[in-house]
Order: C-alpha cells, then structure tokens, then sequence
C-alpha cells in the first residue's frame, strides 16, 4: 500500500477525468438536473451513515450555510453546466477542455476576493489557455453545429461557478469539518438541481445499464472515493502533485472519449489540448525559491 502512494495523484486526475465520460454515457438517458439530483441524493445516503458513526461535529449557521453555497456552486452549478451542455450535444472532451482553465479563473477571483497576488504568469497562463481553447473551439463554432453557444455558454458558467465556488470555500468554510462540511455541500448542491429539474425537465428517466453503471460510478468513485482520496493525499502532503498534474486532464478526457465515443480529435484539436494545458500548467506551477 505505502508503495502506491506515489502513483496517487495520477490516479486522482484519471478518476477526476471520468467524470466528463460518466455525463457522456448517462445524458442520452436522463436529463442533466434529474440526473444530478439523483447522484447528489445518492452520495448524501452514502455519506451521512459515515459521518453519524465518526461522529463529525456538525457546524451550525453560517458556516452550516456557507458550505451549501459552496455546495451549490461547486457541484450544482458546475455540474449543471455541464451535463447541460453535453446533454445538448458539446463532446466531453471540449468540455474538459474550457473548464480546464478553471485554475486560472480562480487565480484571478482569489486576486480580487481573497488579496492574493496576480503574476504576469497567471497572464500569460491566461492566454495561452484562451489561445488552445480558441484553436479548438472556433473553427468549428457554427449555429446549428455541435459547437454554438447554446452548449458553449453553460459550460464557461461552470467553470466560473467552480471557480467562485472554490474562493468561496477557502474565504468561508476552511473551518468546518471536512465529513460534515462535504455531507452540506451535497445538501447545498441537491436544492438548486432539483428546483431547475422540477422547473425545466420531465423528469423521466430510462433506465438502462449505462445510465445505471453511470450514476453508481460518479456517485460512489466521483463523489465519495476521489474525495477519500484526496482527503489521504492531504494527509500525506501530495497536494501539490495533484495541481501539477491536473492541467492533463483535458487531454486524459479527450483521449478516453475519442476511444469510447469516437469523438473527433485532430491536429488541431491536440495542438490546442497541448497550448491550454501548457498555459494552466505555466501559471499553476510553484514558483522557485531564490536560492
């Protein structure tokens, strides 16, 4: 086991990665915020047993309260953007790809709510990001084609949602109990689909075994594994190793979907992949120390 431990991080970004196959595989057969509503539901009924026997201290008003708006914007309207777009026909791994400048937003929001400090690197980051995401997407932005904005839209909402959602964690809730403050979370992000799935939606669900193997997969390995995982990882000080490696998982999930789905993946397509992901990991990346 202890021998394992290096190969950790990787295996966090891979699992991470499947996330983008799991929404492929579930929307033709659920919609985006019935689905969620669902998973969310499932990992609460998963989780609350684990903390009820660990006896997590429960936090209570605000910081109760804070951790379901992180809730909200972390799972919910992140993951509402996304299922959303690729219900609606936008390919998992261009969905990857945009909100794989995730870090970079939250660099930025963290400048401007948390006073941290903004380098030219995140700048440059920045750019090159917008640059593989531009080379992707443009050439092939059309109105009645896969790539429109009707799809495009919700997904750069999910990376700002993500993004704010991770400030908003950090400014708020750094005190609450990871058990219950991951247990609110869920209940934070379960109120926001399911008023959008009661509002929007039909509802109807068909049933079939990759919808069925799709929710217990994101449920049990997404929602609860990735996180007990990254919870040990915080434990043994490998943190950094998952932000080094997390600027992969745009091209992890377009490689995954070009062999299970036949999602298109050309030059121009993996050159994009590699300048957006040269750009996070540029500005993601510790800085040397002066010697």
């Amino acid at each position: 086991m202890i021998r394992l431990v290096p190969l950790f991080p990787a295996l966090f970004v891979l699992i991470w990665s499947t996330g983008f196959i799991g929404a492929r595989y579930a929307m033709p057969h659920a919609e985006p915020f019935t689905f969620l509503a669902m998973r969310f539901a499932l990992a609460l009924c998963l989780l609350l047993p684990w903390v009820l026997l660990t006896r997590a201290p429960w936090p209570r008003g605000r910081p109760a309260l804070h951790a379901c708006i992180a809730g909200s914007l972390i799972h919910g309207l992140y993951l509402g953007g996304v299922f959303y777009a690729v219900r609606h026909g936008l390919p998992a791994g261009i969905a990857a790809l945009i909100v794989g400048l995730q870090p970079i937003v939250t660099a930025l929001m963290a400048a401007s709510f948390l006073g941290e400090r903004i380098t030219p690197r995140h700048w440059m980051g920045l750019l090159l990001g917008l640059l593989g995401v531009g080379l992707v997407v443009v050439p092939n932005l059309s109105p009645d084609g896969v790539y429109r904005w009707q799809t495009l839209v919700p997904v750069i909402l999910a990376a700002i949602a993500i993004s704010a959602g991770t400030v908003w964690q950090k400014r708020f809730v750094g005190g609450v109990d990871l058990r219950t403050g991951t247990a609110l979370q869920y209940v934070g992000a379960l109120l926001p689909v399911t008023l959008m799935a009661i509002a929007t939606e039909t509802m109807a669900v068909d049933w079939t075994g990759e919808l069925v193997f799709a929710l217990v997969w994101l449920t049990v390995v997404l929602s609860i594994g990735a996180i007990l995982l990254l919870l040990f990882m915080i434990r043994e000080g490998a943190v950094s190793k998952v932000a080094s490696l997390m600027y992969l998982t745009p091209g992890v999930t377009a490689v995954m979907a070009f062999l299970l789905f036949g999602e298109s993946l050309t030059l121009v397509q993996l050159l994009g992949l590699v300048i957006a992901g040269a750009g996070v990991h540029a500005a993601m990346r510790p800085a040397r120390k002066p010697v």
